[in-house]
């Protein structure tokens, strides 16, 4: 299932953020959206996900308007997980997945055997099993964060969007986070699309990247086309030393400085 945006225009209060923005999401690939702060990466991420309604231009799923779909039909193949959730106090790891389960339920239907399925699959990929009863409250960050992705995937979508997941983990945790996506990808096939910050991490988990840089898309291409000293300079102002990471065989920033 492919996402694809074309001349997508956003704005706020008739300011525009991103102007005619072209670019297509592969189907069963990892791709990290990368930028400077305030670029528009977020923004991007929320208008393909209809959180946030677009200037002019559209997003397309398989070819389908996105505003053409209803809201649950939308839901059952795209799922986002924003920045920084919150859930209510007390609530338990089960009960959070399981609301991942709603855009399959009507009203006060009950859960189906196919959706306890879901929510118990989601829990186990995760590596949650033995905190399921647990309140999401009093989980570490690097647990909470995969309780929330564990309610995303139990959404069963093909594509799962996520905005900075690695937020405030530390690097243990961020490492935790993104090979659990990693798996979540190649042995579930769900096309991921993250937000990230750290390069080096869209470099390690990424298949493709895509630079943006005042609302504009920069360059999409893979690692090696994307870290490069000539993109990060235009894109961050940064100059660069790049090394190939001895164990993924990507390139990797060693250091950085300012443009002077």
């Amino acid at each position: 299932m492919s996402l694809t945006a074309r001349d997508l225009t956003i704005g706020y209060e008739g300011n525009i953020i991103v102007p005619k923005l072209n670019m297509e999401i592969k189907k069963g690939e990892v791709t990290a959206i990368i930028g400077p702060n305030g670029c528009g990466k977020s923004t991007i991420l929320k208008t393909i996900a209809r959180l946030h309604k677009a200037s002019g231009g559209g997003v397309y799923l398989d070819g389908q308007d996105i505003h053409r779909m209803s809201t649950r039909k939308l839901a059952q193949q795209l799922a986002i997980l924003p920045q920084s959730p919150q859930a209510p106090e007390g609530l338990s790891v089960q009960d959070l997945v399981s609301y991942g389960r709603t855009p399959y339920q009507s009203g006060f239907s009950r859960s189906t055997a196919h959706d306890l399925e879901m929510v118990e699959w989601a829990i186990e990929e995760t590596g949650l099993a033995s905190y399921k009863e647990m309140p999401v409250d009093a989980l570490s960050g690097g647990q909470r964060q995969r309780a929330w992705i564990a309610m995303a995937i139990a959404q069963e979508t093909d594509i799962l969007l996520l905005d900075e997941p690695t937020t405030y983990l530390d690097m243990a945790h961020q490492l935790e986070v993104l090979e659990l996506l990693g798996k979540l990808n190649k042995k579930a096939g769900r096309t991921i699309v993250m937000v990230i910050h750290d390069l080096n991490h869209a470099s390690r988990f990424a298949d493709e990247i895509i630079a943006v840089k005042e609302g504009k898309l920069i360059i999409q291409g893979t690692a090696e086309q994307v870290i490069s000293r000539e993109v990060l300079r235009e894109v961050f102002d940064i100059e660069t030393t790049i090394v190939t990471d001895p164990e993924t065989k990507k390139p990797a920033i060693l250091s950085y400085n300012l443009v002077r």
